[in-house]
């Protein structure tokens, strides 16, 4: 065997086990966020499934007074996209799934005759639309690992602003949900105007037992807890995004991994047969030089 391409394969073999090192240590990085993002989603869950409940019970008391923040408009005119990514890649197809679904619904919505404005979440998502050409009103950064409800709030109400002002008439929102570790979708959530949410099946009652009396009325009631309602939907999608993220690397990097072993051990055995290749040929030409050397004596 040539020692330059032996040389080049050891280089190779070193270099592979240099990135199998990263990959092991990104995926037991991810792994060990898992079972982080799912304790908050779990703890964020009674907080979001009673806000839920309570705007059920005030659009039940007064469909009437209700319909003012839950009905939609005939025509959409202006409506806002908000779709959520993450801050870094090496995550198998969740930045891509969210961004493309995020693209087509913005197509969808312009097709219909709506004007779109787009907002996103996370570094992944203006690097892309800025690629295409897509213009982003305002893009939201550094809080997709560990997002905080403040993080929430402040998204709330820069994509609220425009509805409140009359500026766009429907809010929508592009996120992974986290259904199981085995299992996330992208799925496509109308923020504003508030619509009736489904009521978790979890064994509670879906309407609260007893006569319910609101103060002050229900449209006003749903007026102050409409920014509520909103910052914890935004909440929500935050968390989940975070654990389904976490969840796509670790799988991402798994699959890295033992790509990288099946190399590395491949390029051992091209080695080692060149080697012995190359072992041989030099005993067969030491051989023959004695032979040589004997019938000539």
């Amino acid at each position: 065997m040539a020692g330059g391409q032996e040389r080049i394969l050891r280089r190779r073999i070193k270099s592979v086990q240099s990135t199998r090192k990263i990959t092991k240590a990104m995926e037991l990085i991810a792994a060990s966020q898992i079972s982080r993002s799912q304790a908050r989603i779990v703890a964020n869950r009674p907080y979001r499934n009673g806000m839920r409940r309570i705007i059920v019970e005030a659009a039940k008391a007064d469909p009437a007074g209700a319909a003012k923040l839950l009905a939609m408009p005939e025509h959409v005119e202006s409506a806002i996209v908000l779709v959520l990514t993450g801050d870094r890649g090496l995550s198998g197809a969740y930045n891509s799934s969210a961004l493309r679904a995020g693209e087509r619904l913005a197509r969808k919505l312009e097709g219909e005759g709506s004007a779109v404005r787009l907002y996103s979440v996370g570094k992944k998502a203006g690097a892309f639309y800025r690629f295409r050409g897509i213009d982003v009103v305002e893009g939201f950064v550094g809080m997709s690992d560990r997002p905080t409800f403040d993080d929430a709030r402040r998204i709330a109400a820069t994509v609220a602003a425009p509805f409140i002002a009359g500026e766009a008439q429907q809010v929508l929102l592009v996120s992974t949900r986290f259904l199981s570790a085995a299992t996330q979708s992208v799925e496509v959530e109308q923020l504003l105007p508030l619509s009736l949410p489904a009521l978790p099946d979890d064994g509670t009652p879906t309407v609260l037992k007893g006569y319910t009396e609101f103060e002050p009325e229900v449209e006003q009631l749903l007026i102050t807890l409409a920014p509520k309602a909103l910052e914890s939907e935004i909440f929500s999608a935050l968390l989940e995004g975070a654990a389904s993220f976490h969840v796509s690397q670790q799988r991402a990097m798994a699959a890295a991994t033992d790509n990288a072993d099946e190399l590395g051990q491949n390029l051992s055995r091209i080695m080692n047969r060149a080697r012995q290749d190359s072992i041989t040929t030099e005993i067969m030409e030491i051989v023959g030089g004695a032979e040589a050397l004997r019938s000539r004596k």
